[in-house]
């Protein structure tokens, strides 16, 4: 329930609000650099300490999700995109999801022990992009077929009604404010480290090629001859269930072979899809640019899932057991990983207006290829723990 929790605001800022701004005449470059408002979600390390050390994580998932509930409801009492309360509100909108990101994740450190975190990883991503489905594709299908104010209407409500059902969750022990240490001392820590640097190298490398690619992927669909509504159902609801399913599966391939083998291979098909895409471009009609879509929904699960398994054995492997620490450092890689996103996707409109569709998707595989060197020297510093078979 926590992870869809946090998929509902990510899913209508990042998927149906492009769409309703494509719709509406917006242009390319414009619709890359409107991924900036997401640098909450990259910025939220600056934050996470004070959500550790003041309040409980419970009050901040509950006040986070409010703020996000109400920024999306008030996106329909604006004029149109181009009204100038839509960024402050998009960016409201990122603040208060990633704010109830930063409690969400510290709740689940603390509830799920280490020997169960590989299963629940291809959990949190199906939950995640559920709620994505929902926010962004079956949002996009409501706005085509009764209107856009209905739409963040309805996104809202969904948020609202999640806040509520979260009065019930179990609460957990948390550190004192005392115990939990500062962000910079966290840092300062990982910085002393031995690798530490190529771990934040290949965190941030290892989703950049899919993140060059993302934003213009539904607006070539558009340009492919679907409508709104049918980018919403493939791109945003299918492609959700399909990268669920990846997860699902990556998550059971690197519990079976290990992420020392699987990261690189997983990464290299995650890579492979941009080439799907550029293939589509040239061949130009609808079957081939949803069979495009399909794919990369799938191996963008596959990729995720290696990702979020490094990630959560790198917070392990650092050895401390204060639940405050592990959620600043989950949240320092998230952060990362957020910079990728959001870095090379305000980009991304004014490379296909340059370029042109095949090539930009050509372009953002070769960006995929430098992680994938760098892989199997960093995840060698982090052993898989013990667990039960």
């Amino acid at each position: 329930m926590l992870e869809f929790a946090s998929g509902v605001p990510y899913g209508a800022i990042n998927e149906l609000v492009p769409i309703w701004l494509r719709v509406h005449g917006t242009d390319l470059a414009s619709l890359g650099a409107i991924t900036l408002v997401g640098l909450p979600w990259t910025l939220k390390p600056l934050w996470a300490p004070f959500v550790d050390r003041f309040g409980s994580w419970h009050r901040w998932m509950l006040l986070g999700m409010l703020v996000a509930a109400g920024a999306i409801g008030a996106l329909a009492g604006i004029s149109g995109p181009g009204s100038i309360g839509l960024v402050p509100l998009l960016v409201l909108g990122a603040m208060g999801s990633a704010t109830a990101d930063i409690a969400v994740d510290a709740y689940i450190v603390a509830r799920v022990p280490p020997e169960e975190q590989g299963r629940v990883t291809g959990v949190r991503i199906a939950a995640y992009r559920g709620a994505m489905a929902l926010a962004g594709g079956g949002a996009t299908w409501i706005g085509s077929a009764w209107g856009w104010d209905v739409a963040f209407w309805s996104v809202a409500g969904l948020q609202a009604a999640i806040l509520v059902a979260c009065q019930w969750l179990r609460r957990v022990p948390q550190v004192t404010a005392a115990s939990t240490p500062a962000w910079g001392r966290v840092l300062a820590g990982w910085l002393a480290r031995p690798g530490t640097w190529e771990l934040f190298a290949l965190v941030l490398l290892f989703k950049l090629g899919d993140s060059a690619m993302a934003p213009m992927t539904r607006p070539f669909l558009l340009s492919a001859g679907l409508d709104a509504g049918q980018v919403g159902m493939i791109s945003t609801t299918a492609g959700s269930v399909l990268t669920a399913l990846g997860a699902l599966l990556g998550g059971a391939l690197v519990s079976r072979y290990g992420l020392s083998s699987m990261l690189v291979a997983l990464g290299l098909t995650q890579a492979f899809s941009n080439l799907g895409y550029a293939a589509a471009a040239e061949v130009g009609g609808v079957p081939a640019a949803v069979v495009a879509s399909v794919i990369e929904s799938f191996t963008a699960g596959l990729g995720t899932s290696a990702m979020m398994s490094l990630s959560m054995r790198a917070c392990r492997g650092a050895g401390e057991a204060d639940t405050g620490g592990l959620a600043t450092r989950w949240a320092i890689l998230s952060g990362i990983i957020g910079l990728t996103r959001t870095l090379s996707g305000a980009i991304s409109g004014v490379g296909v207006e340059s370029w042109g569709y095949p090539a930009w998707f050509v372009f953002t595989f070769a960006l995929a290829l430098p992680a994938l060197v760098l892989a199997p020297r960093v995840v060698r510093r982090y052993p898989a723990h013990d667990a039960p078979a």
